[in-house]
């Protein structure tokens, strides 16, 4: 299935200004909605009470032998128009 990107946002930013932006965005989520902004650009997101909610953790290794990238992503994913009920693998903690 073809890919649409809705929004898309990137930038360097210091790790207390990204965790107040988490925060924000995970109390938005626990409202209902969420809007993701940046300049003239903005979507607006209404999950449902059930999305799948994935976390990975990456290490990229470069082929010119150059530093590996490291990367954390959190995602969450429902089908437009309905109510998932998300998958089970288990209990998520961070620590």
């Amino acid at each position: 299935m073809p890919e649409e990107v809705l929004f898309k946002f990137e930038r360097s930013m210091e790790r207390p200004e990204i965790a107040d932006y988490l925060r924000s965005v995970a109390d938005s989520i626990d409202d209902g909605e969420f809007t993701l902004e940046a300049g003239d650009e903005s979507v607006t997101m209404a999950p449902p009470a059930r999305p799948t909610f994935e976390v990975k953790a990456e290490r990229e290794t470069s082929s010119s032998g150059g530093p590996a990238e490291l990367s954390v992503e959190f995602e969450l994913e429902w089908n437009e128009g309905e109510e998932g009920d998300g998958g089970s693998g288990g209990e998520l903690r961070i620590e």
